[in-house]
């Protein structure tokens, strides 16, 4: 190409991307999909045919036994991606008035509109329906949106923060939009709510795409959500009704895209979806009009507890030169670690940490009797972010010195995750408990790696070139194949008293430029339940404890101070020695059991797997030494 044509090529983009809808012509796309909305109700019954459930009696139990000063609640802890799409299909089939969703990323694949096919239905039997997504990770579709702008009467879609007044934009038009309106782009609504009938309500770590609910067969999320019935409910509709009046918050109608779209051809028909895996979907609408199956698998495990908080971000975060000055959710994270006198039990899957929490950290540590910090974050053969995980690896020194903590990096493919594999679709390799493995020999994944289902995705994954192409939400390639689960869970567990499950993945993208939320409960059973499932992830078969590697025979002292001293640099980073690396533990007779890496026995029963163990050995260190090297300064907007 010419630089003429280049030039061209670019002035071309410009004048699309900033092509611009008339408030004149805004007003006609809007009234043309609202008069396409149907008005016919599938239902003609007062509480709009809504499917009994045992869940939404939940809600009824909470208020019931609620009073003036003392409020009850019930509480599930969603582990398992499954269950999670369970609750959701089953409480929008109990919804009788109304249904308010607000997620990050809502994708079009079979998860995706396995829900939006459930919201669309309660909408025509008479449910009040609102969908709010961020524009830059809504539905991937210009002619989806078109088509559910004028789907019914009872439904209304809203994208928040569009850049370039776009519903949709391509990866050149985001570079445009990087150089115009970076604080935009980056203000990000990363809240997730989804409430029904404004008394029983689902947040945590889940979107709606198929790797949050076990439905990918190459890469799943270990992700938790909280299921909450009762009076904290109406501060969740609170805080959506903030949202969805906010002038951040627009109809697809009213943007470039979709608005030109319906002013050409009218309000499309929503093409049914070719599902993935038909028998899957069908299976799981099945299972969610079983109220015995509900009962026990959501039900029961319910949790009753007293006063139960909800903290968000509002849009307001997002006016301003100081974002951080109304971070509510980030203040009241801090303020509740702060309050720790025994132990801080922090999930992430992400960590890269702000300086005003590697401040409190440093000062948490320096305190007498200073609480036990432990953590549970992603290995880099398990993240889906590995630029994050190299400031991570960067940082490791500074965390386990001077913070304390003691690390745990969630393993690839973990021995006893709440992952439903068979769900997936993929074709599953036997796998052997880590205790037996350790006791014979490595898992043999050979049969697994022949198949021709394997065989393209491999020649693809191990090539040099992937790099070329390599995006931070991609994984890096592993060693072996199969399904892989990454960490994507946001949980803390303060003493052995409160519990904390939520969207902030402790980050500073959550400090300044995402709407965050959370649900906040002060419950000793509950922070008991809530440890128990972290715990689980921190075990020896599903993740690596990180600790010091061992000194070095000679001259340990100097590298210590040179690697320390290359930490801090913002650039050129270079020192190709960390201080800490992966460690396994190895059963024995006198190793019965894991240790913690601050214990004198701690090498006699772990030995050391590298720093980045299960990653491909090709090129394996290159990109993260290379963004541990220059990419520190990307850590604000990660």
């Amino acid at each position: 190409m010419t630089v003429r044509q280049l030039v061209a090529a670019v002035l071309a983009l410009s004048l699309s991307a900033c092509a611009t809808l008339s408030p004149h012509e805004a007003d006609r796309a809007a009234a043309i999909a609202a008069s396409a909305r149907p008005t016919t109700l599938d239902c003609e019954r007062i509480d709009a045919c809504a499917q009994p459930s045992p869940l939404r009696e939940l809600a009824g139990r909470a208020f019931s036994e609620s009073s003036p000063g003392q409020p009850r609640h019930y509480a599930v802890i969603l582990d398992s991606g499954t269950d999670a799409m369970l609750a959701r299909v089953n409480l929008i089939r109990s919804a009788t008035t109304a249904i308010d969703l607000q997620t990050y990323i809502f994708d079009e694949d079979d998860a995706g509109r396995l829900v939006l096919d459930e919201l669309l239905a309660a909408a025509r039997r008479g449910v009040r329906v609102r969908l709010l997504m961020d524009q830059l990770s809504a539905l991937q579709n210009v002619e989806t949106l078109a088509a559910l702008a004028g789907a019914h009467v009872n439904f209304s879609v809203r994208l928040y923060n569009p850049v370039l007044r776009r519903a949709r934009i391509s990866y050149p038009q985001y570079v445009l939009a990087a150089a115009c309106c970076w604080r935009q782009l980056n203000q990000r609504m990363h809240t997730k709510l989804l409430l029904v009938d404004g008394a029983i309500g689902i947040t945590g770590g889940r979107n709606y795409q198929d790797t949050y609910y076990d439905w990918d067969d190459e890469y799943n999320f270990r992700d938790r959500d909280l299921l909450v019935a009762g009076p904290v409910a109406r501060d969740m509709a609170v805080d959506f009704e903030t949202f969805w009046t906010d002038p951040r918050s627009v109809p697809p109608a009213r943007l470039v895209d979709v608005g030109h779209a319906l002013l050409e051809d009218g309000v499309p028909v929503l093409a049914p979806h070719g599902f993935d895996h038909p028998a899957r979907a069908e299976a799981m609408r099945d299972d969610a009009a079983d109220p015995q199956l509900v009962r026990e698998r959501l039900v029961e495990p319910a949790i009753a507890v007293g006063e139960v908080r909800y903290i968000s971000d509002t849009p307001e975060k997002h006016n301003g030169e100081d974002p951080g000055q109304l971070a509510v959710a980030s203040d009241s994270l801090r303020g509740l670690i702060e309050s720790a006198h025994r132990q801080v039990l922090l999930q992430t899957p992400y960590l890269v940490l702000s300086k005003p929490a590697q401040e409190m950290f440093r000062q948490l540590h320096d305190r007498p009797g200073a609480p036990r910090v432990i953590v549970s974050t992603n290995s880099l053969a398990a993240t889906d972010a590995f630029i994050a995980y190299a400031l991570s690896y960067k940082y490791k020194r500074r965390y386990l010195r001077e913070f304390g903590f003691e690390i745990y990096e969630y393993k690839p493919f973990p021995a006893d995750a709440p992952v439903d594999l068979s769900a997936t679709g993929a074709v599953v390799p036997d796998y052997e408990p880590v205790q037996e493995r350790a006791r014979t020999r490595p898992p043999d994944r050979d049969s697994v790696l022949r198949t021709a289902r394997y065989r393209q995705p491999l020649r693809s994954e191990y090539g040099a070139t992937r790099y070329l192409r390599r995006q931070a939400n991609e994984p890096v390639p592993l060693k072996r194949a199969g399904v892989r689960v990454g960490m994507h869970a946001k949980s803390l567990v303060i003493d052995d008293r409160v519990g904390v499950v939520g969207t902030h993945n402790f980050d500073p993208r959550g400090d300044h430029y995402n709407t965050e939320s959370a649900v906040v409960i002060e419950d000793p059973a509950f922070a008991a339940a809530l440890e128990a499932s972290i715990r689980r992830d921190i075990a020896p078969g599903n993740s690596w404890v990180i600790a010091p590697r061992d000194k070095a025979p000679v001259l340990w002292g100097l590298e210590y101070s040179l690697a320390k001293a290359s930490e801090y640099l913002p650039v050129f980073d270079l020192w190709p020695v960390r201080y800490a690396t992966s460690y396994e533990f190895v059963p024995g007779p006198t190793c019965p059991g894991p240790l913690p890496p601050d214990h004198p026995r701690f090498r006699e029963c772990h030995r050391p797997v590298g720093d980045f163990p299960e990653v491909n050995l090709a090129l394996k260190g290159l990109p993260t030494r290379l963004f541990t090297a220059f990419g520190a300064g990307l850590a604000p907007i990660l």
